[in-house]
């Protein structure tokens, strides 16, 4: 069945859902799940994105949700400007991945603590946006829910820990998955809430033993 947001679409500033708000929302998730402020961005454009992206706007649209803009945003076509301000520093170039969809951006992102994250994600039409990698890990979730990304070591009750707090925190779980490179080796769970995940929740999770890092994607309507 179709909502409004499938008939109408995004509210956004530029030409095209897919390659201005989708774009976006894909540099405002890195942010967001980088954890920090970025301050160096090296941006690969695969597909449509790398052949009519700066046509359309993508390459200012992606800095903008970097910069932490959403597509509503009327400063997006002064991204650029705004990064140089801000001190962040952006480069673009083509990327050809395999089986990927064709507008599709890898960010590799870093903050000034030397915090680093690469986010492998698709803009898949209206404004939608779908993340298909973190960190070289295979994952998939949209940005549709407020979002929970958990580092950990492989070891037995990890989980059970966290979905214990978010419990008692009032917060429902509507997805949760969870990937490992091997068997003791790291974790990395992708938790989707119905509720926004407190600070004071996050931080809960984030002083387990054995979790190695906490950050969150709250969806925009949240």
């Amino acid at each position: 069945m179709l909502d409004i947001f499938d008939i109408l679409g995004p509210i956004m500033v530029g030409p095209s859902s897919s390659h201005t708000a989708g774009a976006v929302r894909i540099g405002n998730m890195a942010r967001s799940l980088l954890g920090g402020e970025p301050k160096t961005a090296k941006i690969g454009l695969h597909g449509s994105f790398a052949e009519t992206g700066p046509g359309h706007g993508t390459d200012r649209a992606l800095v903008a949700g970097l910069l932490g803009m959403r597509p509503d945003d009327l400063r997006i076509p002064r991204s650029f400007e705004l990064a140089e301000k801000e001190g962040l520093e952006v480069s673009f170039h083509k990327v050809e991945l395999k089986e990927a969809h064709p507008n599709t951006a890898v960010l590799r992102v870093s903050d000034e603590n030397g915090r680093t994250l690469e986010l492998q994600a698709a803009s898949t039409g209206g404004g939608r946006i779908r993340v298909d990698a973190l960190d070289g890990i295979h994952v998939n979730f949209t940005g549709i829910f407020n979002t929970l990304v958990i580092r950990s070591i492989d070891v037995p009750g990890k989980l059970a820990e966290v979905t214990w707090i978010l419990e008692h925190g009032n917060v429902n779980i509507a997805n949760m998955n969870l990937w490992r490179a091997k068997r003791g080796g790291s974790v990395l769970m992708v938790i989707e809430t119905d509720e926004k995940v407190s600070p004071k929740v996050r931080t809960l999770i984030g002083e387990l033993e054995d979790v190695t890092g906490v950050t969150y994607y709250e969806r925009e309507d949240a």
